[in-house]
């Protein structure tokens, strides 16, 4: 430490001391940066020492350093069921801290120096390292930690984990979507235990429940790549989906890459960084079964034919949208009903594409036979993007 910046470090704090009790964090952080020291504490001991003088009760923090173990411990208790290897430390201390804090540096000119709140995180931070043996990081950590000085509390947020996967469903009475929580509506109450569903008889749910389980997370929220009806199922590798999982308590798991869930099976789940913002495209081949008012005519299904390298028109949300058609296929399956197997792009609506509401061309029209959609399978779910 050299010795000139020193004896005006001394003169300096001589002076801030005649007039307030300062503890050694709260000292040696006004000078530690313009001595290009690290440690606030050992430099505010020195200082201490050299001026002879000792302090009871700190102006600024009221001594809420001599605390840190305490809140160590309380963040050792919040974060025990958590698995993670990165942290980050917050603080809420009390406006009066901040202001006297404050006051401190304007009234002697001080400028460059570390705030007291950053102090007290980077002691908290420090000493629960050491304990647990994790590492502070603050971009993206695993686990966050907000401790409350005022309210004497440590609160933990986990990071989010993202998911990517594929399902099959063989069951035609099982829908894509979990009902929210008739409590709450989803966004979670004591009475479905915060987790916006409280019945797992879904797609969704059956996923959610495992997730739940598997990582101990609070809530769920899927991305689908299409949907399908209730009675729809869904076959071959599966329909793509991702997942977000809220405050899980544990994170890079192995994971099967077979996962039986009752009615449907999860495939090549794995752990992604984020899920795609932009919109996934895709492309489906599904297999309608469907029936006419009239009796069917064989040669006239062949008109279906033309339906192929054809872009489907329709309106969603009030714009127009178009979708290619990349093959078509029928089979007959009794007077009034046939199978239509269409290799098409994802986002179309099926059921209107065959009766013709407002989407063109249409089965309908083609066939002038005024047609329903019964059932759709998706045969193949595979993303373009």
């Amino acid at each position: 430490m050299r010795q000139k910046p020193l004896v005006a470090v001394l003169e300096s704090s001589k002076k801030i001391l005649h007039e307030y009790d300062l503890c050694d964090y709260c000292l040696g952080r006004l000078f530690a940066k313009k001595l290009g020291l690290s440690s606030n504490k050992k430099l505010g001991e020195k200082i201490h020492k050299k001026l002879k003088i000792k302090t009871t009760k700190c102006y600024v923090c009221k001594n809420i350093f001599d605390n840190v173990p305490v809140y160590v411990a309380k963040m050792q208790e919040a974060s025990s069921e958590y698995g993670f290897q990165t942290f980050l430390v917050g603080a809420k201390l009390k406006p009066s801290i901040l202001d006297r804090d404050d006051h401190l540096r304007s009234q002697f000119k001080l400028r460059g120096m570390e705030g007291v709140k950053t102090n007290v995180t980077r002691q908290l931070a420090k000493q629960f390292a050491r304990k647990t043996k994790k590492k502070g990081q603050q971009l993206d950590p695993d686990i966050t930690f907000t401790i409350n000085f005022k309210e004497e509390s440590c609160d933990v947020h986990s990071k989010p984990v993202f998911l990517s996967g594929r399902y099959t469903k063989s069951d035609r009475n099982t829908p894509q979507k979990q009902k929210p929580c008739s409590n709450c509506l989803g966004k979670g109450c004591s009475s479905c235990n915060y987790h916006g569903i409280s019945e797992y008889d879904s797609v969704e749910g059956a996923m959610s429940e495992y997730f739940f389980e598997k990582f101990g997370a609070t809530q769920v929220k899927i991305t689908w790549i299409g949907g399908e009806d209730s009675t729809s199922l869904v076959l071959g590798s599966g329909r793509p989906f991702f997942a977000k999982l809220i405050g899980p308590k544990k994170r890079n798991l192995t994971l099967p890459k077979k996962i039986p869930l009752g009615k449907i099976i999860v495939f090549s789940l794995k752990q992604i960084k984020k899920i795609p913002t932009m919109p996934v495209r895709f492309v489906s081949k599904t297999r309608l079964l469907i029936t006419t008012e009239q009796p069917i005519q064989p040669e006239s299904l062949s008109k279906l034919l033309q339906l192929k390298d054809t872009i489907a028109v329709y309106e969603k949300s009030g714009k127009r949208a178009e979708k290619s058609i990349y093959d078509v296929k029928y089979k007959i399956n009794s007077e009034n009903s046939f199978y239509l197997s269409l290799v098409i792009d994802g986002g179309v609506p099926l059921k209107r594409l065959v009766s013709g509401e407002d989407v063109f061309p249409n089965v309908s029209d083609i066939l002038e036979n005024k047609s329903k959609c019964e059932t759709f399978d998706f045969e193949q779910v595979k993303i373009t993007n």
